[in-house]
């Protein structure tokens, strides 16, 4: 099945309630989980940069977790913004930096970030070297990096099974959301494609659910930031 392209932002105010509202616990829980084991022995303090926050759940988890880190969380949605503020706490308040920036932004410094995470994000973009770019550019050398985003089904008919199975009981308007997004998701060797034209080939793609796949790894001193000059 080819891919179908949707919308790069969640910017309807409905659409991103229902985003903020919709139970995301099982997978939001199962990215941390990868997180913690690719962090390993550096798991507890760092800078973090979150590429794609929307309302920032992953985030705000992160920081629970790790009382030590602080998380740069970035989305070009003005309503994803709105809804992270909305649900941010005055304890994390001080270690977490909302950013409203479509990417490529130079609202974030090169090279500061200890981990660079992103979540649902890849298969927004039209043009998927701009995350890629972006993790390069703003990584410092051994920063972990995770990436998790949807498969591309095979089918029309398998996407509208996932939506059924995944998001059968929520609003009609987040069924809709997911069924695009299925569809406007990568394939594992288009993933794969892209990391070999980016210099990021060192990373690892793997399946991780019926529905999800993740790309991890260290960036490593000879993987330099994209350069135009």
């Amino acid at each position: 099945m080819d891919r179908t392209p949707e919308p790069e932002l969640m910017d309807e105010p409905r659409q991103a309630r229902a985003y903020a509202l919709a139970d995301f616990d099982e997978p939001n829980t199962r990215f941390l989980n990868l997180f913690d084991a690719l962090a390993g022995s550096t798991a507890g303090s760092g800078h973090v940069a979150d590429l794609g926050c929307g309302p920032a759940d992953i985030a705000m988890r992160l920081l629970e977790r790790w009382p030590n880190c602080t998380v740069d969380a970035v989305d070009g949605s003005p309503e994803m913004i709105r809804q992270a503020a909305e649900r941010l706490t005055p304890a994390l308040s001080a270690r977490l930096r909302l950013v409203e920036a479509a990417l490529p932004s130079d609202r974030l410094e090169d090279d500061v970030y200890d981990y660079v995470i992103s979540n649902s994000l890849l298969h927004h973009l039209h043009d998927p070297s701009v995350l890629w770019d972006t993790v390069k550019r703003v990584a410092k050398d051994d920063a972990r990096v995770l990436v998790v985003d949807l498969i591309r089904p095979p089918s029309v008919d398998r996407a509208k099974e996932i939506v059924t199975l995944y998001a059968g009981e929520e609003p009609p308007i987040l069924q809709r959301d997911f069924y695009n997004s299925l569809l406007a998701a990568f394939e594992v060797d288009e993933v794969r494609h892209q990391l070999t034209a980016a210099g990021l080939d060192h990373l690892q793609v793997s399946v991780i659910s019926d529905r999800h796949l993740a790309v991890s790894g260290v960036m490593t001193p000879s993987f330099q930031p994209y350069s135009t000059t």
